[in-house]
């Protein structure tokens, strides 16, 4: 448990210009409708938690994810979820596992690769594989990545 920061500007947009609009005039029912669009979302990337829910704030930017995962990778992977979307800044990890760990993220930069990143945690380019990997099915390619994504650094065995 513990409080993720993303970048705001980048991730996948699901919640459309009318956000802002609808955020001026009736704030419950924008975070209503963006804590479900987030929900679709980590659904929609074959992802579930028991009793999984997810409430944003957009004053703070802030979405806060409970429900039980199956186990440390499942909950990384909803938080990823959660977190790489525009307009979220930070995720409140309020989700359970069994043998749950602090979960290691890395933040791309301008110019990074799976490769480079491989080199820099794991001490080897050729790992990019592990990362790409532990990012499915939010990574579609090795190549398709892109700064301010958040991106899971599993241990290796």
């Amino acid at each position: 448990m513990g409080m993720f920061s993303f970048l705001k500007d980048a991730g996948q947009k699901l919640f459309g210009g009318k956000h802002e609009e609808q955020m001026a005039q009736d704030p419950n029912a924008a975070n209503q409708a963006a804590s479900q669009a987030i929900l679709d979302y980590i659904t929609s990337m074959g992802l579930s938690a028991n009793n999984l829910s997810v409430a944003f704030d957009g004053s703070t930017a802030i979405a806060t994810v409970s429900g039980d995962a199956a186990s440390q990778e499942d909950k990384e992977k909803i938080l990823l979820c959660a977190g790489n979307v525009q307009g979220v800044a930070s995720v409140n990890d309020n989700m359970t596992c069994p043998a749950a760990e602090e979960p290691q993220f890395y933040m791309v930069q301008s110019g990074d690769t799976l490769s480079k990143i491989s080199k820099e945690v794991y001490g080897d380019a050729n790992k990019y594989n592990v990362i790409f990997e532990a990012n499915r099915p939010m990574l579609g390619h090795p190549d398709k990545i892109y700064p301010g994504q958040n991106l899971r650094i599993p241990k290796l065995a």
